[in-house]
């Protein structure tokens, strides 16, 4: 019989505080198999990293396994000594964490990085080791990996420091890789090429898996098998087909409601959010975990322990730890959408023409003390915004999203160009020359909740200061009752208004941060990248929330992101930029179905869709995005695109071919072969 790599049995872990034991994870199992992939998904404070730095021994001073075992290959890791732990560690059992610079040493050259792993592992000599890692460099698909071996982790890309954060884990050929949220900080085009990587590394080197992910899509794409955890433990395990289509607790249908999958409408058929919040370890409710939040809750039955996982069926290795799973029904309860009211646009708002942003700065490098080279983050820019509509602004990192934003908000001067808000330009005009009225019409919600908010002063002394400050009231109980109202309207309790930072989750802070930004009541926000730090329930309820504000308010909402699954719930019209460039722009509707541009093509198939009537054409892109200082000739996108025409895709600027009114796509393909596009995207008959 085949002896499991890795298996944890009724595995409970605490940590110690001065406020005494901290229960992080209970009652938890899991069986992985050699070459198999396991997704273990859940919100934050789940216990999902826990687990696997239980696994990898290494929790820290004031945490330890309280119950349970952990056997890796059918020895009890609690027993081992720690000399065979740090001879396991690295070595049979690898990690990659999710932020890679924190894995990679700043003051090191990666040759010297990755040679240490086998040297201080097998004991084998350096020659042969940097020969070794030079090779995995190539398997892990970087390019010119002499090149990347003698540079240090600044000098290379994200998506490349990643990819040498996994040849360093698979050097030693270990038997189990723990994936830690590995693409969460990467662009989808870049996050597509890791995941194909992984699939590849399971296929041909029999690594088993284990993929910690909040990504549902990531999870369907990668493993084979999946764990649900909800507060610190399992509820819901199997085949990860039987838990995607017949999933059967009421906490991992909360978070498909959550996601926007292709069929979602923020109209007909909007997200429903997971009301409530994570309870805290020391707070968790008697009985079912989830009962707070649960809408099938029944007293007398949920609220008791103990609450064991079983089977849905008899012999089925689909299991849920719910009391009344059998009882509910799931067709109803996958269709709890109240639909609502369209929102028309009206008239124009913002108006940007021919917007033009150069750098200029100066070269570095002994023979070029001086020289001065152009960084064009943005080239002729022209799109426009109307009242009560969402334009969404999409691309990778690099792509210039963030610099239109602050030349918007007037942190910038343009270089040419004009951004119309009314019958004001603001393409020059700073901010510290922009009156009250201006400002305070043209707001921002910023990506980070944790780094946007004074942590020394309160919520409601941040949203009140706004108030103030706009003119919107002076009287102190005009501000106060002002200030009740956007608590009201973000859905927090008015108490919140006397909490500091600190005491509010990731979720609560990017409410605060939507409501100071409409506290001054603005024509326009612009909401950059104000979801991704966020779970998936609370991403619903924070969308959610912005289009309320947005319906009550008739705001215009620029919605900067790379995430084109919420960009096609949430955007009326998309705006597709590349190395400062609009590649493509037209309504959600006509971005999202053929004719694509060829780059607008591939960033929906790097997309990962937690849904298995989907199917989606394979296209993954090479290479890196080049460097806006030394943009290629002709087409921007034409060094990594699939129907490059050599001559003239490489040499000519692209013509602007208008497919409908407001449909706009800048390619040298004919019209002919765009409309003959096959669609990306497409839904399997059931």
């Amino acid at each position: 019989m085949e002896i499991p790599v890795l298996e944890c049995r009724n595995l409970s872990i605490s940590y110690y505080t001065r406020q005494g034991e901290v229960p992080a994870v209970v009652d938890f199992n899991l069986r992985l198999m050699p070459g198999e992939a396991h997704g273990i998904v859940g919100e934050s404070g789940c216990g999902k990293s826990t687990v696997a730095l239980a696994i990898m021994n290494y929790m820290g001073r004031n945490g330890a396994i309280v119950g349970g075992e952990i056997l890796f290959e059918g020895r009890d890791m609690r027993t081992m000594s720690a000399e065979e732990l740090r001879q396991i560690r690295g070595a049979k059992i690898a990690m990659v964490y999710q932020e890679p610079m924190a894995s990679l040493n700043p003051s090191m050259k990666i040759a010297e990085q990755l040679a240490e792993v086998p040297m201080y592992h097998e004991g084998i000599g350096e020659a042969e080791a940097l020969r070794r890692a030079e090779k995995m460099l190539v398997q892990v698909r970087l390019p010119d990996p002499q090149r990347i071996m003698n540079s240090y982790p600044h000098q290379i890309s994200g998506g490349q420091q990643q990819r040498v954060v996994i040849a360093m884990a698979l050097l030693s050929n270990p038997r189990l890789l723990l994936l830690d949220e590995p693409t969460t900080a990467l662009d989808v085009t870049v996050e597509a090429g890791i995941v194909d990587l992984i699939k590849e590394i399971a296929r041909t080197t029999g690594t088993s898996l284990i993929y910690i992910s909040h990504n549902l899509g990531l999870i369907l794409e990668t493993c084979t098998r999946l764990t649900v955890m909800y507060s610190g433990e399992a509820v819901e395990s199997g085949d990860i087909h039987a838990v995607f289509d017949e999933m059967r607790h009421p906490y991992t249908r909360g978070l498909f409601n959550s996601i926007p999958l292709p069929g979602a409408d923020k109209n007909s058929r909007p997200l429903v959010a997971i009301r409530g919040q994570l309870p805290l370890p020391h707070a968790r409710p008697a009985g079912c975990y989830f009962a707070p939040r649960c809408d099938h809750f029944a007293a007398g039955v949920c609220d008791h322990r103990p609450l064991p996982m079983r089977a849905v069926a008899e012999g089925a290795s689909h299991a849920v730890r719910c009391a009344r799973f059998a009882e509910i029904d799931w067709a109803a309860a996958t269709l709890p959408h109240t639909p609502r009211e369209k929102v028309l646009a009206g008239e124009l708002v913002l108006s940007v023409e021919e917007l033009t942003k150069h750098y200029t700065v100066e070269s570095s490098g002994a023979f070029l003390v001086g020289a001065r080279r152009t960084v064009k983050a943005n080239e002729q820019i022209s799109f426009a915004a109307r009242e009560a509509e969402t334009v969404a602004i999409v691309g990778e990192s690099g792509c210039g999203k963030s610099t239109f934003a602050k030349v918007l908000m007037g942190l910038e001067d343009a270089t040419s160009g004009r951004v119309q808000l009314g019958d004001l330009d603001l393409a020059n005009l700073p901010v510290q020359s922009r009156n009250e009225r201006t400002i305070a019409r043209l707001q921002m919600i910023f990506q980070n909740p944790f780094d946007t908010l004074n942590p020394s002063h309160t919520v409601g002394a941040q949203i009140s200061r706004v108030i103030r400050k706009f003119g919107v009231e002076r009287d102190p109980e005009k501000v106060e009752a002002r200030l009740n109202q956007l608590l009201d309207i973000i859905k927090l309790p008015r108490e919140f208004a006397h909490r500091r930072p600190r005491q509010l989750s990731g979720g609560q802070k990017q409410r605060i941060g939507i409501a100071r930004a409409f506290a001054g009541d603005p024509k326009v926000v612009i909401a950059d990248e104000p979801v991704s730090a966020l779970d998936v329930s609370v991403q619903a309820a924070v969308t959610g929330l912005l289009m309320d504000i947005q319906r009550d308010n008739r705001t215009t909402l620029l919605f900067i992101s790379h995430d084109l699954s919420v960009v096609r719930y949430l955007a009326d019209r998309v705006v597709v930029m590349y190395l400062g460039r609009i590649m493509e722009k037209g309504s959600t509707e006509e971005i999202f179905a053929p004719p694509y541009h060829p780059y607008t093509e591939a960033l929906l198939a790097a997309v990962p869709i937690a849904d298995t009537s989907v199917r989606k054409r394979r296209i993954v892109l090479s290479g890196e995005i080049p460097s806006p200082s030394n943009p290629p000739k002709g087409c921007p996108f034409n060094t990594r695109c699939l129907y490059m025409m050599a001559g003239t895709c490489d040499a000519i600027p692209p013509p602007q071919r208008e497919f409908a009114a407001g449909h706009v796509i800048a390619c040298h393909l004919p019209r002919e072969t765009l409309l003959a596009m096959e669609p990306v995207i497409s839904i399997a008959p059931a």
